[in-house]
């Protein structure tokens, strides 16, 4: 995709990844074909339901996601978890770790369209759809709650919280996207990659998901090219330039923010504020 100033995002090999990144792990059907969990984490045991950002469960909603939840997934870094272009028999909630959403082009080029993170749901669109129209691909170590497709109509005809949360969540999408491509649209490579580092930075504090003393965002500057639509030089040359401001600080397996207010005025970005919010 063209950026801003005209230049255009690297270019990816024939298969949509990038060097050193699995494409494996899709069958026919469009789901991962990866190992289920030996254990299965009890839903009144949930990990997510430990924390504030997420709205609580009511007895009766609690005891139908127990039985709508089929298991869990475990998935290596750069497995495709969904591909575009298939049919997948599953919905997913990512329970730890994160991944992505993407679009590739014929020649290869991908297009990073958002970040999954604890409490998202995986999988949604190909209920509308039919058949996937992004690929999804894990950036770490994930474990995904498994439900079945086909009973995703109980939760209209009988839970109508639920059915809201639905919306709730895919309307959410839509804003993430709508600021995302505001960004590739108007914001300069400085402004853009500013707002996506304190975003992404900002999203997983809230749901504990990076931890350790300095917040790691553990994340390569190939998926941030890909995500703001640039190549990975001009990509390289922004990120320093935040880092030479004393920002950012980038390390071997991501970066940590240093100045959140700092980066936030340089995107024109008012911060992340969502206080609680639904999942399934």
């Amino acid at each position: 995709m063209a950026s801003g100033d005209g230049e255009k995002s690297a270019p990816r090999n024939g298969n949509g990844k990038g060097s050193g990144e699995a494409g494996h792990g899709v069958g026919a059907s469009g789901d991962a074909k990866t190992r289920r969990t030996a254990g299965r984490t009890p839903c009144e045991l949930c990990p997510l339901r430990m924390l504030d950002h997420f709205r609580p469960f009511s007895q009766p909603e609690l005891d139908f996601v127990s039985t709508f939840k089929m298991g869990e997934l475990a998935v290596d870094p750069g497995t495709t978890v969904l591909a575009e272009g298939t049919r997948a028999a599953h919905l997913y909630t990512v329970l730890d770790g994160w991944g992505f959403r993407y679009k590739t082009l014929e020649d290869g080029r991908r297009q990073i369209l958002n970040f999954l993170m604890p409490g998202d749901l995986v999988g949604l669109q190909g209920s509308l759809m039919g058949e996937m129209q992004h690929s999804v691909e894990a950036l770490s170590p994930m474990s995904l709650c498994v439900f079945e497709r086909t009973r995703l109509h109980e939760i209209f005809e009988n839970y109508s919280d639920l059915a809201y949360d639905l919306t709730w969540i895919a309307s959410r999408e839509e804003r993430i996207l709508d600021e995302n491509l505001l960004s590739i649209g108007r914001r300069t490579a400085l402004e853009r990659a500013a707002y996506l580092l304190v975003f992404l930075y900002q999203r997983g504090r809230a749901v504990r998901l990076f931890g350790g003393a300095n917040n790691i965002v553990t994340i390569t500057q190939q998926h941030v090219a890909d995500t703001l639509g640039l190549s990975i030089v001009h990509t390289n040359k922004t990120l320093r330039k935040l880092a030479q401001r004393g920002l950012v600080r980038w390390a071997e397996r991501g970066y940590e923010v240093l100045d959140e207010e700092a980066l936030m005025e340089i995107a024109h970005f008012e911060g992340y504020k969502e206080k609680r919010r639904p999942f399934i």
